[in-house]
């Protein structure tokens, strides 16, 4: 029995990669924004403790990040199953991009949301007009996640539709 080597067969490993990226990512940048703002929130609630439940805005905002992460990588491991259905290697790429996607954009809207949510937190103790200016901000950033998750979903569902089968 000869079997050609048709590069399929590593096709898993690449949407397996998608399905780390996408968690690994997201949860880098929630780790991050939820730190920097977590700095934030102790300092100014050393002048103004009273704003401390207020101020935790940025940090749960961080939080969800690791959540977008999480459901792209459900959705390409639930993809992934070659013994039921062929999985060539586009389905692999798809999978992979949809993982960076979504893992790489949950990244950078962590590192904006730590960054915001530490000076935000901050500027809200001394001038509570800020407070919704900083909002604004915040979801803004935590947008740019929501695209990525958006992106993901749309990049995991192309995979499958390589060939007619």
């Amino acid at each position: 029995m000869s079997s050609q080597f048709s590069g399929d067969e590593t096709a898993p490993f690449f949407g397996f990669l998608g399905a780390a990226a996408a968690l690994v990512f997201s949860c880098m940048g929630a780790a991050y924004g939820t730190a920097k703002s977590g700095v934030g929130v102790a300092s100014m609630g050393v002048m103004r403790p009273e704003l401390v439940m207020k101020s935790i805005v940025p940090v749960v905002m961080a939080g969800v990040l690791g959540i977008y992460g999480l459901i792209i990588a459900v959705i390409i491991s639930t993809g992934i199953n070659p013994k039921a259905k062929s999985y060539y290697l586009f389905d692999g790429y798809a999978h992979l991009s949809s993982g960076l996607a979504c893992g790489l954009a949950g990244l950078s809207a962590g590192m904006a949301i730590g960054i915001v949510g530490d000076a935000g937190v901050r500027a809200n103790a001394q001038q509570p007009k800020l407070f919704v200016g900083m909002i604004l901000i915040l979801i803004f950033a935590e947008a740019l996640a929501l695209y990525g998750l958006i992106v993901g979903i749309i990049l995991s569902s192309r995979a499958g539709q390589s060939r007619a089968e």
